[in-house]
């Protein structure tokens, strides 16, 4: 599918109109400013995607309001994605999968939603489905700076940014993660950081929230929900970085700790990402996770539990990986695996990956 970059014309996350210094004062009781009919205003930068290979559809969004997740993003398994925003109506999340399900084109589904709309023009509405089709809406209320960008599998949208710097970094983030075979939760995780990192709203001093939902026809979630993945940051001074603590902490994904000698199934991501590079057993084809042919329920679990002990053979991978790119200092200790170390080694593994070169 084409990219596509749309300045305020097209669509975006939840948005506060700038107030005038009477309508400041007026907030709504979980902090939303008010406008001067005491409607909610919201702020946004937001991303709807899908991952074509593993039927996940995503939706991730960060505001300077607090509880953000509870009104922006909508997602359903099989279905896609819709973000609410700006003079946020809540009702265009299901209704916009709704028609989705009734095989409804992303863009005509906007233009029913808001068919009718009075106040169309201070709304934000973005939709995908899993055809990886997408579109979005920006009425020509919103506050600079407002706009959005479709590209492969994804649409982001925002407003009252710093500049369109911030909607550029999600998608090329977003882009730039493409065949790596990293799940579709940390892809959006870090293209929302990359955003956020370029200053993303700029009302500063309000108060800050994150959240993103992940739905899988894989997975039943709870009550059948099938949402794999609900992470809300209600309120927090750095909410993207909350949110990807969390996403890291619950999924125990490499980087979630620090360790040196330790057992678990980061230290089996590891060693697969070493070997992948040549750093841990090279001389091995492929990486050796099927164990021996012919062996017992007992040997197969010793065989596991083996690989993902952190041992003298793996220390001594990471330290030639360390020493290899002058990453060793004065105090550190053998087979250190921290925040350096790893942001180091998913670049290499994941470079060669998309190259084609992983095993």
């Amino acid at each position: 599918m084409p990219r596509r970059f749309v300045v305020p014309t097209v669509a975006l996350a939840a948005v506060l109109l700038l107030p005038s210094p009477a309508a400041a004062q007026r907030v709504a009781p979980d902090g939303v400013t008010l406008d001067d009919e005491g409607l909610p205003q919201y702020s946004t930068f937001s991303l709807c995607a899908i991952d074509p290979d593993t039927g996940q559809s995503g939706a991730a969004v960060t505001t300077r309001v607090p509880f953000v997740g509870r009104a922006v993003p909508h997602v359903r398994a099989g279905v896609g994605a819709v973000c609410t925003q700006a003079s946020t109506v809540v009702e265009f999340g299901p209704r916009g999968l709704d028609m989705i399900e009734q095989g409804v084109a992303p863009a005509e589904i906007i233009e029913r939603l808001l068919a009718d709309d009075e106040r169309r023009e201070s709304r934000q509405v973005a939709i995908i489905d899993m055809q990886g089709r997408a579109a979005a809406h920006t009425g020509q209320q919103n506050g600079d700076w407002a706009g959005s960008r479709q590209g492969p599998n994804y649409t982001v949208q925002a407003n009252i940014m710093v500049g369109p710097e911030v909607i550029a970094a999600v998608a090329d983030t977003f882009e730039a993660s493409a065949g790596t075979g990293m799940p579709l939760a940390e892809r959006m995780i870090l293209a929302m950081e990359a955003g956020q990192a370029k200053g993303g709203d700029r009302r500063w001093g309000n108060l800050q929230s994150a959240a993103i939902k992940i739905a899988d026809p894989n997975t039943p979630g709870r009550g059948g929900d099938h949402i794999a993945l609900a992470i809300e940051v209600g309120e927090h001074p750095e909410p993207v970085a909350e949110m990807k603590r969390i996403y890291y902490t619950t999924a125990r994904r490499l980087g979630y700790r620090e360790f040196s000698r330790i057992d678990g199934p980061d230290v089996l991501e590891l060693k697969r990402m070493l070997h992948a590079l040549g750093y841990w057993r090279p001389e091995a084809a492929t990486f050796p996770e099927t164990p021996p042919d012919g062996a017992d329920r007992q040997a197969a679990q010793q065989h596991r539990r083996e690989l993902q002990r952190y041992d003298d053979e793996a220390i001594a991978a990471v330290d030639r990986f360390r020493a290899e790119r002058e990453m060793n200092y004065p105090g550190t200790p053998a087979g250190l695996v921290d925040a350096r170390l790893i942001d180091a080694l998913r670049a290499a593994y994941f470079a060669k990956l998309k190259g084609g070169g992983g095993d």
